[in-house]
């Protein structure tokens, strides 16, 4: 057996792993949960010619959506846009039926702001990145 790491991975290989956790995860749970497609939703706040004041990037998958970042331009932030986001995915991923919203932010970053929405701190990780902790966080919707 050879090991082999890449940062080029074959799309075929990685189809071959993808394919052999489904096949593990049939043995616990059903077909239609196994074989559930992602869901990728964005949230954008614009002004009115259009330019990208701020914005959420998400996935979700089986009943939890994964919000993957929030971003606010400087001028947005402390004016309620990132609430107004936040209140548009959260109810877009309460809409297509998930139960729960997970992220991370980083110790310089948003912990209270998630706090104050109801998001409970389930896990943290210190010094990732050098220097900072990664809080991980959870919401029932």
């Amino acid at each position: 057996m050879n090991i082999e790491v890449t940062d080029n991975p074959n799309k075929n290989d990685l189809e071959v792993i993808s394919k052999g956790i489904q096949a593990f995860n049939q043995q616990h749970m059903p077909d239609e949960v196994v074989f559930e497609p992602d869901t990728k939703f964005a949230a954008f706040a614009k002004d009115e010619n259009g330019k990208v004041l701020g914005g959420i990037r998400a996935t979700g998958f089986w009943n939890y959506c994964i919000l993957e970042l929030l971003w606010l331009s400087v001028e947005t932030r402390g004016k309620g846009v990132g609430n107004k986001l936040m209140d548009a995915a959260e109810n877009f991923a309460k809409e297509k039926g998930f139960q729960y919203i997970r992220t991370e932010t980083l110790s310089f970053q948003a912990k209270p702001f998630y706090e104050k929405r109801g998001y409970k701190v389930f896990g943290e990780l210190p010094d990732y990145p050098k220097g900072h902790t990664t809080y991980c966080l959870v919401k029932e919707l």
